[in-house]
C-alpha cells in the first residue's frame, strides 16, 4: 500500500462520503479521479486489506433485536455448522475460539421472536445447541485505524 492507499483507506473508516458519486470525492480528497479511487478500493478488497464496505445501525434504535451466540461445535461438524449459520442475513460477525464453546457469532433480527425462532432453526438442522446471549448492558466500541502511522499507540 502506499500512501495514497492509507490515505483512502483513513477517509473510508469513518467518513465515507453519502454523496452521488461517493469515489468522485475521495479521489478529490487524496488528489486522484474518481476511477482511480474506485479501482484502488476493489484492488484493496480483491488483497482483503478491506473485508466489507457498509453501513453500520443502530440496531436497537432501529427497534431490533440482536445478540451474541456461542456453541461448542465438534470438529467433524464444523464446516456444516458455519455454513448453516452464515447462511443467515442476520449474522454479522462469526469467529472460531480456542474455548470449549468454539463458534461465537453475533445476530440480528426485526425482532426477539424472530432471533430465537432462528437460532432453533439452526440448532435443528445441525444438533448442535446454541447459547443465547442477550446483553443485559450495551458497551459500543468505535475503532478507527490510524494509516498515516504519525500517531502514537494511546
Amino acid at each position: 500500500m502506499d500512501a495514497v492507499d492509507k490515505d483512502i483507506l483513513g477517509i473510508i473508516q469513518s467518513g465515507f462520503p453519502i454523496v452521488s458519486r461517493p469515489y468522485d470525492e475521495i479521489g478529490q480528497q487524496v488528489g486522484i479521479s474518481g476511477d482511480e479511487a474506485l479501482a484502488r478500493v476493489n484492488t484493496l478488497r480483491e488483497q482483503g486489506v478491506i473485508r466489507r464496505i457498509g453501513a453500520n445501525f443502530g440496531s436497537r434504535e432501529l427497534g431490533w433485536h440482536s445478540t451474541l451466540c456461542a456453541a461448542s461445535v465438534p470438529e467433524d461438524k464444523m464446516d456444516e455448522f458455519v455454513a448453516e449459520v452464515n447462511s443467515h442475513h442476520g449474522v454479522t460477525h462469526n469467529y472460531l475460539r480456542e474455548n470449549e464453546f468454539n463458534i461465537w457469532f453475533t445476530f440480528i433480527g426485526p425482532d426477539k421472536e424472530t432471533v430465537t425462532a432462528t437460532l432453533a432453526e439452526i440448532t435443528e438442522k445441525t444438533g448442535v445447541r446454541i447459547l443465547y446471549l442477550p446483553a443485559s448492558k450495551l458497551f459500543k466500541i468505535k475503532v478507527d485505524f490510524d494509516m498515516s502511522g504519525e500517531k502514537e499507540d494511546e
